[in-house]
């Protein structure tokens, strides 16, 4: 079963369980399902491949962690709160992300073997991590640990 029907089968299970919060951010994510599937030419009811929900996933979760963010700044707990509350359901779908000691690890490791020192090749280096490590790392701690290295 690809990932948008087990969501959309989860959906159904949380009905019957009766939770509103974890129904309304699958609601929520499956219509994001849908406008993704419209951008990319696909019938409205056609089913996203595994790599393409999770894309809609990973931009779900960078817009809480921006809403927490700002509501946060804006002495909003009571908003910022909900918003964790649903990047807990989101990230429940996502695999698990390396930590930054992993990230760090991987990135000098991947150094040597591709034997970059010169920072001009800086951007370079970055693309070919950053292609490896899709959906499995932050790009921030990315960025950091590579600009450290390049430092």
């Amino acid at each position: 079963m690809s990932l948008h029907q087990d969501i959309k089968a989860q959906m159904i299970e949380a009905m019957k369980a009766k939770e509103a919060t974890r129904l309304s951010v699958i609601r929520g994510l499956l219509a994001a399902f849908t406008n993704e599937a419209v951008s990319k030419g696909k019938k409205p009811d056609e089913p996203l491949s595994d790599e393409e929900v999770l894309a809609v996933i990973s931009r779900a979760v960078k817009q809480r962690k921006d809403s927490i963010e700002q509501f946060e700044k804006g002495g909003r707990k009571d908003l910022a709160d909900a918003e964790r509350t649903e990047l807990i359901i989101l990230e429940a779908y996502l695999p698990a992300q390396m930590s930054r000691d992993e990230i760090v690890a991987y990135v000098k490791a991947k150094q040597v073997q591709l034997s970059m020192i010169d920072p001009a090749n800086k951007n370079q280096f970055m693309g070919t991590i950053m292609k490896e490590l899709k959906g499995k790392a932050d790009g921030n701690i990315v960025r950091e640990a590579v600009d450290e290295l390049f430092a």
